[in-house]
C-alpha cells in the first residue's frame, strides 16, 4: 500500500484543517487506517484509528472531541478533520495502515510521507 498524505499547513489557534490520505496498491478496505504525529524532539504518537470492517474509532485523549477520523473505501481515502487546534498540535502528521492496528508505531505496516501542521498562538 502506498499512502499519500496532504492538507497540512499553518493555522491560528482555534482554527481547523482537514488532512487527507490517499491509498493505492493493495486493497484499502483490508486495512485499519489511522494517524500518528511527531513533534520536534518527541516520539511519534498515536492520534486516531478507524477499523476496516467494524468502523470502530479510537482517539488519543489529547485530541478526543476536537478531531474526527473518517474513511471512504470507494475513494481509498482516510481523513482527519481537526478543529479547535492548539499550538501543542503542531507536528508532522503521518497516515498509517495496518492489518492489525495497535496504537504504537511498531504495529504499522505502511506509512505515508507526513504532512506538516503548524498551529500559531
Amino acid at each position: 500500500v502506498q499512502l499519500q498524505a496532504s492538507g497540512g499547513g499553518l493555522v491560528q489557534a482555534g482554527g481547523s484543517l482537514r488532512l487527507s490520505c490517499a491509498a493505492s496498491g493493495r486493497t484499502f478496505s483490508g486495512y485499519d487506517m489511522g494517524w500518528f504525529r511527531q513533534a520536534p524532539g518527541k516520539e511519534r504518537e498515536f492520534v486516531a484509528v478507524i477499523r476496516r470492517s467494524s468502523g470502530i474509532i479510537q482517539y488519543a485523549p489529547s485530541v478526543k472531541g476536537r478531531f474526527t477520523i473518517s474513511r471512504d473505501n470507494a475513494r481509498n481515502t482516510v481523513y482527519l478533520q481537526m478543529s479547535s487546534l492548539k499550538p501543542e498540535d503542531t507536528a508532522v502528521y503521518y497516515c498509517a495502515a495496518a492489518a492489525i492496528f495497535i496504537p504504537i508505531p511498531t504495529s504499522i505496516d505502511y506509512w505515508g510521507q507526513g504532512t506538516q501542521v503548524t498551529v500559531s498562538s
